[in-house]
């Protein structure tokens, strides 16, 4: 059975430029929901996406919804894999990253395999993934379904939300969550140049940031208390 739904409504432009600026790890600082499972890794180094969900539901060796999907990507879209607890089967090999690369695709998420490392690393495509397969799925026209609700990587996604992805992770968000939180890193990330340039200059972190003042005060507390 394949259940069909329309492509969501981009996350505007202007928002991906702004959250694309912001780390995952910094936005990590203060928020801790929306961000997919460790394991979930990129398999090609120092990239950085920020993108619109086009969802995928795809089960066992059965692939062909993400055949159907590379047919509906557009510019800035991340197609976003659930494999339905499949890991054993490649969802992505060079073919499928080739194609998604030439439509435009800012990068695919999968929780589950991939497969062909070295053509994913030529072609140049960004791809995060629980591991590489030699087991690759196929076209079996039984089940799919696109642009519908998934979980990936223990996170709900939906069609059109905004992602944001490099090499420390992968972050789920609302597209009306984004101005706050990439302008909060952001400011977060200037805010640290400055501190490592004291750093560099000779003064050490725990007084920068307040951590030997604070336990010096606990330690008097203690004392007091006998």
């Amino acid at each position: 059975m394949f259940t069909i739904n329309d492509l969501p409504a981009p996350v505007p432009p202007a928002l991906l430029d702004l959250l694309r600026r912001a780390e995952p790890a910094t936005i990590g600082h203060f928020r801790h929901t929306g961000f997919m499972a460790p394991e979930i890794r990129g398999l090609l180094p120092d990239r950085r996406i920020a993108g619109t969900a086009v969802t995928i539901r795809c089960h066992g060796s059965d692939t062909t919804i993400v055949h159907y999907a590379l047919g509906k990507l557009r510019p800035g879209d991340v197609l976003v894999m659930d494999r339905a607890g499949d890991m054993r089967h490649a969802s992505c090999g060079g073919g499928v990253a080739f194609a998604a690369r030439e439509a435009g695709c800012a990068g695919i998420i999968i929780d589950g395999m991939a497969t062909d490392i070295g053509e994913l690393r030529d072609y140049g495509v960004p791809v995060w993934a629980r591991g590489l397969s030699a087991v690759t799925g196929k076209r079996q026209f039984t089940h799919g379904e696109f642009c519908v609700p998934i979980s990936c990587g223990g996170v709900a996604v939906e069609p059109g939300d905004a992602v944001l992805a490099d090499e420390n992770g992968v972050l789920v968000l609302k597209a009306a969550e984004i101005t706050e939180a990439a302008e909060r890193a952001i400011g977060m990330q200037e805010a640290e140049k400055t501190t490592l340039a004291r750093i560099a200059a000779g003064e050490r972190m725990p007084d920068i940031n307040g951590t030997n003042a604070r336990i010096a005060e606990l330690l008097a507390a203690q004392a007091a208390r006998g």
